[in-house]
Parts: C-alpha cells; sequence; structure tokens
C-alpha cells in the first residue's frame, strides 16, 4: 500500500494511512469491550433478568361460602295498571283540574264537560215521571168511583130478583138491573188495568231519569285509579266524543311490575317454588338504588324461539325509581348453595381451550388451570372445577405469563416488585439500572436479583449501561471499557 503512495505527497498519504488504522483498532476494540462487557453483565443478569426472572403480579385467594343461586336478566317496567281516559258523553269541554304529569288520586275529580244541554232533558223526563203519578192517582179514583157504583148495582139488582119472583116488576126491568151490575164488573176490571198501566209508566219514567242522571254523571269524569297522568291530548273547549277521544292516560306507578325472561334451565327451580314469594333485585340500568320485590309469577309455557320463560315481580315502588317502559337489571334469587369456592373475577381468563386461570404454587411458579366457572357475583365468579380453596390466583399481570413463569406479589395497583432475599440494585428504587442484556429490563422498572448496585440516585449501571448512554449521546465507548 505504501509503495502506491505518490511521491508527490508522502507525508500526507502516511496521515492519512495511520488516522485510517487507529478509528479501525479503535472501532474493534470498543466492540470487544462492549461484547465482553455484555456478555459478561449478560452472564450475570441471567439469572435475574431472562426468562426465569420474577414477573410482578397481584394475587386474590379461593375462598369458600355459601352464595345464593341466582339468574340476572334485564327487565322492563310496567304499570301495575294503566287507564285511557274518554268521555261516555258527547260534549264540549268546559275545564281541566289536573296538569300533565300531576299525580292524581283515585276519585279526584279531572275533567269537565258542559252538562246543560243533559240538564234540560233530566228535568223533561222529571216532569214525565210526574205525569205519570197524576195519572195513577186519577185511575185509583176512577176505581174508588166505579167500585161505589158497583156496590149500588149489586143491591139494586137484589132486590130486584125479590120483585121479579112476587111479579112486581116486569123480565125487562130485571134484565136492565142485572146488565147495570155486569157493566160495573167489567168497569172495575179496567180500572184496575189502568192502574197497574200508569205504575208501569211511573217505573219507566223514573228508570229514564235514573239514566239521565248517570249521562249526567257522565260530565263529570273522575280518576279511576291512583297514579300519574300523561299528556292530555285535547285542551278545554273542543268537542269530544263519546267512547271514542282519547283525553289523557294515567298509570299507576305503585306498585309497579318488572317483566323479564328467563331461561328455560331456571325452569324446574321455578317449578319447585312454585307459590313462594322468591326475592326479586331490579337496579336501573342508568344507575340508582337497587329496589327489592318478589316474584308474582311465571308463564305456564315456555317460549319455543327464545327457550325463556315469562316472569313478573312486584314492586312497592315507594319513592317511584322505577319508571314504565324502564330497562333495568333483574336479580332472581332461586336458591342458596353451600360452599361454594369462588376467585376473583379479574383472576378469570378465556382462551382456545377454554376458561383458565394462573395458579401461584408454593415455589412462586405459575400453572395455567382449566377451570369450570359458573355464575359471577358481584367481583366474584363461583368455580365448579380447577381450584380449590386457598390457592392463590393471578389477577393482575396475566399478559406477561407464561406457564411455569416465576413471579413476585405486588400490591393490587403497583407497578412493580422482586423476590423475596434478592439484592436489587440501589439504583431499581427509582426504576432507572438495569443490567445490560437483560430481556425484562425492557419495562425500565426494577434490576435483576444479580445487579449490582449503582450511584445514590440509581444512575449508574455496569458494562453495557455504559455503553448504551454513550450511543444516547451519539459518542463510542473509550478504548479503556
Amino acid at each position: 500500500m505504501l509503495s502506491a503512495v505518490s511521491p508527490a505527497r508522502p507525508a500526507a498519504s502516511r496521515q492519512l494511512v495511520f488516522g485510517f488504522s487507529l478509528l479501525t483498532f479503535t472501532i474493534l476494540l470498543a466492540a470487544c469491550s462492549g461484547g465482553s462487557g455484555g456478555a459478561t453483565e449478560g452472564k450475570k443478569g441471567g439469572k435475574g433478568g431472562g426468562r426465569d426472572m420474577a414477573t410482578p403480579v397481584t394475587v386474590g385467594h379461593a375462598v369458600q361460602r355459601d352464595v345464593p343461586i341466582q339468574a340476572e336478566v334485564i327487565g322492563t317496567v310496567e304499570a301495575s295498571a294503566m287507564v285511557s281516559l274518554k268521555p261516555q258523553i258527547s260534549g264540549q269541554i268546559i275545564e281541566a283540574r289536573f296538569h300533565e304529569g300531576d299525580f292524581v288520586q283515585k276519585g279526584q275529580l279531572l275533567v269537565l264537560i258542559d252538562p246543560r244541554a243533559l240538564e234540560a232533558q233530566l228535568n223533561q223526563l222529571q216532569a214525565q215521571a210526574a205525569r205519570d203519578k197524576a195519572a195513577l192517582l186519577q185511575a185509583e179514583a176512577n176505581l174508588a168511583r166505579d167500585q161505589a157504583q158497583q156496590d149500588n148495582a149489586k143491591r139494586q139488582l137484589t132486590r130486584a130478583v125479590e120483585l121479579s119472583k112476587q111479579g112486581i116488576i116486569s123480565h125487562e126491568q130485571y134484565d136492565t138491573y142485572a146488565t147495570s151490575a155486569a157493566t160495573y164488573d167489567a168497569t172495575i176490571r179496567a180500572d184496575l188495568a189502568a192502574i197497574e198501566n200508569s205504575k208501569a209508566q211511573i217505573a219507566a219514567s223514573q228508570a229514564a231519569v235514573e239514566n239521565q242522571k248517570v249521562l249526567l254523571g257522565y260530565t263529570k269524569i273522575y280518576a279511576p285509579i291512583s297514579g300519574r297522568t300523561g299528556t292530555m291530548t285535547v285542551k278545554p273547549g273542543n268537542i269530544v266524543t263519546a267512547n271514542t277521544t282519547e283525553l289523557a292516560t294515567i298509570n299507576q306507578v305503585e306498585p309497579v311490575y318488572v317483566t323479564f325472561a328467563l331461561p328455560e334451565m331456571h325452569l324446574n327451580a321455578l317449578r319447585t317454588t312454585a307459590g313462594q314469594k322468591l326475592p326479586v333485585t331490579a337496579t336501573p340500568e342508568e344507575g340508582g338504588a337497587a329496589q327489592q320485590g318478589s316474584l308474582a309469577f311465571f308463564e305456564n309455557t315456555v317460549d319455543p324461539l327464545t327457550g325463556t320463560v315469562k316472569a313478573k315481580a312486584t314492586f312497592v315502588n315507594k319513592g317511584h325509581t322505577l319508571w314504565p317502559g324502564q330497562f333495568v337489571r333483574v336479580t332472581l334469587k332461586l336458591s342458596e348453595r353451600a360452599n361454594a369456592v369462588l376467585i376473583p373475577s379479574q383472576a378469570v381468563q378465556s382462551g382456545q381451550d377454554g376458561t383458565f386461570a394462573y395458579v401461584v404454587k408454593e415455589d412462586q411458579r405459575v400453572e395455567l388451570r382449566p377451570i369450570v366457572a359458573s355464575q359471577r357475583l358481584g367481583d366474584e365468579t363461583v368455580i365448579e372445577r380447577g381450584v380449590t380453596v386457598g390457592e392463590k390466583v393471578v389477577t393482575e399481570g396475566t399478559l406477561r405469563l407464561i406457564p411455569g413463569a416465576r413471579v413476585t406479589e405486588r400490591a393490587a395497583g403497583g407497578r412493580g416488585g422482586r423476590p423475596a432475599g434478592a439484592p436489587g440494585a440501589a439504583g431499581a428504587a427509582e426504576g432507572k439500572g438495569a443490567p445490560a442484556g437483560a430481556a425484562a429490563a425492557a419495562e425500565g422498572k426494577g434490576g435483576g436479583p444479580e445487579a449490582k448496585s449503582g450511584p445514590a440516585e440509581g444512575k449508574g449501571a455496569p458494562g453495557g449501561e455504559a455503553g448504551w448512554k454513550g450511543k444516547k449521546k451519539g459518542g463510542k465507548r473509550p478504548p479503556s471499557e
């Protein structure tokens, strides 16, 4: 290479070659120093920073206690009674004595309809009834008069019979007396019929009067139930039609019903507890206090399309928390299960092979344990099989675990941890020091058990850490390292 240098510039060429050689030597020396340091530190940190590094997790315990067997579904609130206010007579509304949305009581006057035409008809019918009563009195008087004449005719006929036997009067005169007596008999019967007819007329008139009073009473519309009124669709001044125009609706909200559909798997439990007031809890979807009620009834058939049984619960609803048409979360307590095993619901995981949980063994390593979970109760889940009482399960940090991984416990919501008795780096107190090559140091939260103590601030690190700082500043490792 030196022989190829031009004689005209020997000094410059020698300086260039020397500089290039020095640079190459420095790079190689730095690489060797960094690799050796990284390998050394990697070996030191391999025990705590490789696959065997403890992963901080939060754990919970499997507990045993009696739990209720519940069914949790979505239900709909229904008014216990709903009435549509419709007038029973036609006429003009002259006054409304309630406001939309008012709570009204049963028997409260709500609407007035113009009664004047009906009042006039009532007066007419009452006059007709009075006339019929007068006709009855006249018929009774005619009967009394005809009875007196009948008695006189009978006496005359009796005398005529004696006189006819003695030949004092003729047969013609006798026949006249007999005919007169028979005539009065017929007149009496006619008078009696007239009296009965008058009585019938009076009864008809009285019925017409009573009917008119009923119609007149329809001019005042009262609340048939207690509840809350809805929108008044027809305002005062409008004409309404009997049995057609809807004025408003009233929903009874004390008590209320909650209707819901239960899966048919609960049918046997419902049948065995038929007649019992099973406790039911309803919680509004948008939040609010849970309301306590009882099961009123369940349907006598299973819906073949949905495989559910319709049920209905009753709630007192004194505070009007439940509102008709509202969706609520319904919890029906069917029975109680003794000595059930429960774990925190956060520990229940789902995978391709089904449901599982990470169980922490005595050697602080985790086991992927298949489990069979049943119902969920708040923040806990009932486990049918897979976990025994007293075992620890991982609730937080499962995404960083594999079967057999070593873990260290931390408080719920904590950010780091280390195995008990392991010599931690002083700088790890602030989460800034980590040995080079440690796989778990990617989070920068703690050092491995073999990490050396750094400076008081936790900023120093042996081996590869110095090289990392050099790269961060854009420089190279000095040959001394």
